[in-house]
């Protein structure tokens, strides 16, 4: 099988490097000290038997973060690091997630408890691994790096090749191939890339095999790691005789099912390997890795696009490994594991001639410049070891002070990182924080989810066979068609509402702003409020609560309102204080008092430098990344200051209120407090009400109250309306200013899967 001469004949290089990657990762719960929690699986994570992200693996302390297939092992980093988030975000405040594979405080093997699954089989399973190894030996934790081949450089190769009848037949030997050939080479990336030379005494049965200060390369990958009996041996020279020798293995009783073999390549595709005969091995699972404790995930994107390029080195090679090859790779890797961290390997020769033929690989198929500078750092670290992952990772303990104690440093600092922006996932940071609220509860809760569009904010959601669509976090197919439409079109949501009998203030439409400014006379000493006709969140609107005193500031808001749309309102200024509803279909889940933009003066600084000041609040930002928007200093501001008889120079008093802005939006520097609980309940229902009428499932209403104590009454003096939102912002009463948090994605997810509990 020469896929060398192939792929160069035929320049499949780019295609070459496509494929799609998956990553799995075991790790412990601990407390701050590091020694392994005796806790259950927190129930936060729902239900084990479906959860495609967070799963149980060996005992209830061992977590297992699954992350979906992608077509990049940077989409793949970017889920394992959000998967973290929420995980570290959802355990109790005293736990951590260990960031070594060996574990650290044991306790006693009556206090460790298999995963208590739902399926009895699987208990079972793992109550026979306690007889045939030990608990603390299942306790150990690592990377499994899945990887498949893009299917058209498959269907490519086979159409190009005349020896293979079978495209089976040749799917089948092409991975073979790169499973052999991993096998035989798969000590470099030991090498390279291994990270447990240590262990606490307590983990061995019988006495520790390292002297008192030996470290080694890799105490998972030797025997006393994760390892199966040398007895076990599973041909790799066929499926068929793959197939065979593991099934002889079960029969005999040796292995009690086939996932108890711990080859650090597993043949992935089938429930049993039988049916890989027919259906063809789909993916390859590599297993061999440690857990990097320098990175908070367990694995960086650069030794996960290392291992991408050494794995397809393993089929661009001419020659395959046979049984032979595969059996002296599984020797030399048990040798490197305990060779010293910091001494050279024995095979020093052969590792820098097989990452130098890889640098030639990369050369023909036109690979990243970075791919070819990170292999290039690989290889300089054959001559120096100290600067092996484990060569690092021994002088890190050693400065700790011992193994458990940079382990709970680690994992101390890892989850502190996890909550400094708490109210994002910063690997999907370019999405809106609603969607990535969403995203979080949709990742606890385990409903498989797929990006369809990033930057258009839209998910797909499945759970079972239920199938979702999601845009914008909250916009969904329980809405019609026609309800955005309605509340996007300001005049066409007051006539909506004032026909269904709602309190709205009367308004007058313009279309060119000569028209409004010629209008003046209409308005002037009026309270009003001056819009576009389709806008949101508050962008080009200006509030004269005093009244319009000023043509040239009238006309100002006129051109503000047109930057923003080709026709504008000019509404009358109710009295009272503005309030957003968030309404989900017969209920009202939060209530919102939306403070304009303000500052509060201390008889020092000026307006500018107080706003400066505000700015400075973490949550504040660009309002898309951030809870809380940052306040600007533009044209509406400046005469919303000229209305207080200020400027921007201006020093106000110890504790003058200075406004901003007179509509309430977050999104123009507003702040939020959660009047939820406050607010009489017959508004509440007005709101649902006004979302009835737009034809909503989900809606934003904005109302203008007086006295929030008080009932409704059926005159505009009690209340009115001042608009509907369709995609109303989540984030605001997610993370208020002030107040009661309201979860509403996670009742989202309940109106679109009423089924889960």
């Amino acid at each position: 099988m020469k896929i060398q001469q192939t792929i160069k004949r035929n320049r499949l290089g780019l295609l070459f490097q496509q494929g799609s990657f998956g990553i799995e990762k075991e790790s412990q719960r601990v407390h701050a000290d590091g020694s392994v929690v005796t806790t259950e699986h927190p129930k936060v994570f729902g239900n084990r038997s479906y959860h495609p992200y967070i799963q149980t693996d060996f005992a209830e302390s061992q977590l297992e973060l699954i992350t979906p297939p992608n077509k990049k092992p940077e989409d793949s980093l970017r889920w394992l690091s959000a998967i973290h988030q929420v995980v570290l975000r959802s355990l109790p405040e005293n736990e951590y997630i260990f960031p070594l594979s060996m574990p650290a405080g044991l306790p006693s093997a009556d206090q460790i408890k298999v995963a208590q699954l739902d399926n009895p089989e699987d208990v079972a399973y793992r109550e026979h691994l306690v007889e045939s190894y030990g608990k603390n030996k299942q306790m150990v934790s690592g990377i499994h790096y899945n990887f498949q081949l893009d299917a058209e450089l498959i269907r490519t190769l086979f159409n190009a090749q005349t020896e293979y009848q079978s495209a089976v037949a040749f799917q089948n030997d092409l991975y073979l191939k790169m499973a052999k050939n991993f096998l035989r080479y798969q000590w470099i990336l030991l090498y390279l890339l291994s990270a447990t030379p240590t262990v606490d005494a307590d983990y061995f049965k019988d006495g520790s095999p390292l002297q008192l200060g030996q470290y080694v390369r890799s105490l998972r990958s030797s025997r006393y790691g994760y390892v199966n009996a040398p007895e076990i041996v599973v041909s790799f020279d066929s499926v068929e005789k793959y197939v065979e020798t593991l099934e002889h293995w079960v029969a005999s009783g040796k292995l009690i099912a086939e996932k108890e073999f711990y080859s650090n390549v597993r043949l992935r595709g089938a429930k049993k390997a039988r049916e890989l005969l027919q259906n063809g091995i789909q993916y390859l699972e590599f297993r061999l890795f440690d857990l990097n404790p320098f990175e908070p995930y367990g694995i960086g994107l650069k030794d996960a696009e290392f291992i991408r390029y050494f794995v397809l080195l393993m089929i661009w090679l001419d020659e395959t490994a046979d049984q032979q090859g595969v059996e002296l790779g599984k020797a030399r890797l048990a040798e490197v594991a305990f060779e010293h961290p910091l001494s050279q390997t024995a095979y020093r020769q052969e590792g820098e001639e097989i990452l130098n033929r890889l640098l030639a690989m990369l050369n023909e198929i036109n690979a990243p410049t970075e791919i070819v500078d990170i292999v290039t750092e690989k290889l300089a670290q054959f001559a120096d070891p100290a600067q092996t992952l484990c060569g690092r990772l021994v002088q890190a303990i050693e400065q700790a002070g011992g193994y458990q104690q940079l382990g709970a440093e680690l994992a101390q600092r890892y989850k502190a990182q996890a909550f400094e922006r708490f109210y994002a996932l910063t690997a999907f940071d370019n999405m809106e924080l609603s969607t990535q609220a969403l995203l979080f509860d949709l990742i606890q809760k385990g409903i498989k989810t797929e990006i369809l569009d990033e930057n258009d904010q839209f998910l797909c959601l499945q759970f079972g066979d239920h199938i979702e669509y999601v845009k914008n976090g909250n916009m969904t197919s329980h809405d019609s068609y026609i309800s955005p439409l309605i509340m996007e079109n300001k005049v066409v949501t007051k006539k909506v509402l004032q026909k269904a009998g709602f309190n709205i203030p009367q308004s007058v439409e313009f279309t060119s702003a000569e028209q409004a400014v010629a209008s003046y006379a209409l308005f002037e000493g009026r309270a009003v409020v001056i819009k576009p006709k389709s806008t949101n969140y508050g962008l080009g609107i200006t509030i004269f609560q005093q009244g319009v005193a000023n043509r040239e500031d009238f006309a100002k808001a006129v051109e503000i309102a047109f930057r923003e749309d080709k026709e504008i309102m000019v509404e009358d200024y109710l009295v009272g204080t503005e309030y957003r509803f968030f309404v989900l279909g017969d209920e009202t889940l939060a209530v919102l008092l939306r403070v304009p933009a303000n500052v509060i003066g201390d008889g020092e600084h000026t307006v500018a430098q107080l706003v400066a000041m505000k700015n400075d609040h973490p949550l504040r930002g660009d309002g898309s990344r951030t809870p809380l928007k940052k306040i600007a200093l533009g044209d509406i501001e400046r005469l919303q200051l000229k209305e207080q008889g200020l400027t921007v120079d201006s020093v106000p008093a110890k504790g003058q209120s200075v406004q901003l802005r007179a509509n309430s939006n977050i999104s123009t520097g507003g702040d939020s407090i959660d009047m939820t609980d406050e607010m009489h309940e017959s508004y509440k229902q007005i709101a649902v009400g006004i979302t009835k009428a737009m034809g909503a499932a989900v809606c934003g209403v904005d109302l203008i109250i007086p006295d929030l104590t008080r009932p409704a009454e059926s005159h505009l003096g009690s209340w009115g309306v001042i608009e509907a939102n369709f995609n109303p912002m989540m984030m605001m009463h997610i993370f208020p200013y002030a107040g009661k948090s309201r979860r509403l994605t996670q009742n989202v997810i309940k109106m679109l899967f009423p089924e889960i509990r």
